[in-house]
């Protein structure tokens, strides 16, 4: 990369540093961070070669960008970085065709962002010092004069003309110094890395210790080393040795027999877990005494995840695709019945949390819950398509992430503090007369996307003692959501709607008198 090439890409980033600054240091969350990933789009696509420009890869970048107009998340931040890594990769040429390696160079690039920047600085300090130290002295002598006389007629104007005295006033030195932080130093510096590592995605080597090469051995035979596995099958592969040894007990511990054995007794077991979920769960059976429904939902949501994937987990070891044991139609069958198993277990399991759910309230994490069995279950579908289709294990990981991209991508225009609070409002005790009691402090935790339900709470329990610290409640997210919204930086398509529900909803429909 020349010096030439270089220039452009420099200047590039310390106006992106210098945008950074004015959009988003020490400012709310807001249209202000898409605007600058914005910029950066502008950025790339100005710095890079024009034939690398397709319309459709900045269509598909500023869809990434999309989700954070609509409100501003981790989950919004983190599709928009998978966007912008991508893109810049797709700009220099370096982006892999399909998902799975797609997502590891992406995955690389990040990781070496913060060495990229100080590499470069590096290997410009040593191109500089090739650079003649009488060509430097040579220009440092040519502008000795012009500074120094021009500082000097600037201070006579300055003492001669009043307007140009009030100009120098109000260059306060020290006031710039006390605006240039050690946070917003460390600010700039995060900026300016995360930039050039885009506006120059370079895939970093292998660290040495990982591409080193395996320590030779001593052939038997020829008396000179040779690499390790060439002579792991000349020497070390004897009759009696540890290698064959291993790779024996290896062969009978996932031989076709010992696989089919196993696939028995795990449809067998899978099975009556199936049979004692649809008793207890839908057929209405009564558990027995000392156990509530509750107890029994909760203590089998969770570890039912865990032996999906370890069933997902032996599945993808043992019929790996191509092998012989793939191609055994029985194993082929006792597969697909477990795995039919698992995914009605993970069905199960929903309906397990759903009814932990109604008697202990949604949260966050429950939520998350929610997806994530969703989640598995997609996935124990996708291997049951990739031994039926006969597909590699590289196209089952791409489909996976397609899977987990499609869904987290849906999941940034979903707003889930209003669906939880809107849940937890119409599902208490103190409307439905049944259930739980409403948390308020956890309602108020979700922030100003509670106030909606808290109005609809509030109508439903006029009368209600803790109503009063509710209304004192809303009145302090609606002010201090509300005074956010005074600076443009905070704009935001959630935002911008619950706004207007403030605007017609100044007050609850029907205030409790204390």
């Amino acid at each position: 990369m020349t010096h030439a090439s270089l220039t452009p890409k420099a200047i590039a980033a310390l106006l992106l540093v210098a945008a950074a600054d004015f959009l988003l240091f020490d400012q709310p969350d807001g249209i202000a961070l898409p605007l600058f990933c914005g910029l950066i789009v502008v950025a790339l696509v100005a710095t890079a070669a024009r034939s690398a420009v397709q319309v459709r890869r900045v269509a598909l970048v500023l869809a990434a960008l999309l989700p954070m107009v609509e409100a501003i998340s981790p989950l919004s931040m983190a599709v928009a970085l998978f966007g912008l890594a991508a893109f810049a990769l797709s700009l220099s040429g370096r982006l892999r065709v399909g998902l799975a390696g797609m997502a590891r160079q992406v995955g690389v690039l990040l990781l070496g962002a913060p060495l990229r920047l100080p590499r470069d600085m590096m290997r410009a300090h040593k191109a500089a010092k090739r650079v003649r130290l009488s060509a430097r002295s040579g220009t440092i002598a040519i502008w000795t004069l012009s500074v120094a006389l021009g500082a000097v007629f600037l201070a006579l104007f300055g003492a001669a003309n009043p307007i140009i005295d009030r100009w120098l006033a109000l260059l306060d030195v020290w006031l710039l110094l006390d605006l240039i932080s050690i946070g917003r130093i460390v600010f700039w510096l995060v900026v300016a890395a995360l930039v050039w590592a885009l506006l120059r995605p370079r895939l970093p080597r292998l660290p040495r210790w990982l591409r080193r090469k395996a320590p030779a051995v001593m052939d038997p035979e020829a008396g000179k080393p040779v690499p390790a596995l060439q002579g792991m099958e000349a020497g070390n592969a004897a009759p009696g040795g540890k290698a064959e040894d291993a790779a024996t007990l290896r062969d009978v511990i996932f031989s076709e027999g010992a696989v089919l054995r196993a696939l028995v007794v795990f449809n067998a077991m899978f099975a009556v877990q199936t049979v004692l979920d649809a008793s207890y769960l839908w057929g209405g059976v009564a558990l027995p005494e000392g156990l509530t429904y509750a107890g029994y939902a909760h203590r089998g949501a969770y570890p039912l995840i865990v032996t999906a994937l370890l069933a997902a987990g032996f599945v993808l070891v043992t019929l790996r695709p191509g092998s012989a044991m793939s191609a055994n139609r029985l194993v082929r069958a006792l597969v697909y019945v477990w795995i039919a198993q698992n995914v009605v277990l993970m069905i199960s399991s929903i309906l397990r949390l759903d009814l932990y759910v109604g008697i202990y309230s949604l949260t966050y994490w429950r939520v998350a819950a929610f997806i994530w069995m969703g989640l598995v279950g997609a996935g124990l579908v996708l291997i049951m398509a990739r031994i039926a289709l006969g597909r590699s294990n590289e196209w089952l990981l791409g489909a996976n992430l397609a899977t987990l991209g499609a869904v987290l991508y849906a999941c940034c225009f979903i707003n889930f503090a209003t669906i939880i609070a809107n849940y937890n409002v119409m599902h208490n005790r103190e409307i439905t007369g049944e259930g739980y009691s409403l948390d308020q402090d956890y309602l108020r935790s979700l922030g100003p996307a509670a106030i909606p339900a808290m109005d609809v709470f509030l109508e439903r329990t006029p009368g209600l003692e803790t109503a009063g610290r509710m209304v004192m409640e809303r009145e302090i997210e609606k002010r201090d959501f509300l005074a956010r919204q005074q600076n443009w930086r905070a704009w935001g398509f959630r935002n911008w709607r619950l706004a207007r529900y403030l605007d017609a909803h100044p007050v609850p429909v029907l205030v409790p008198t204390p």
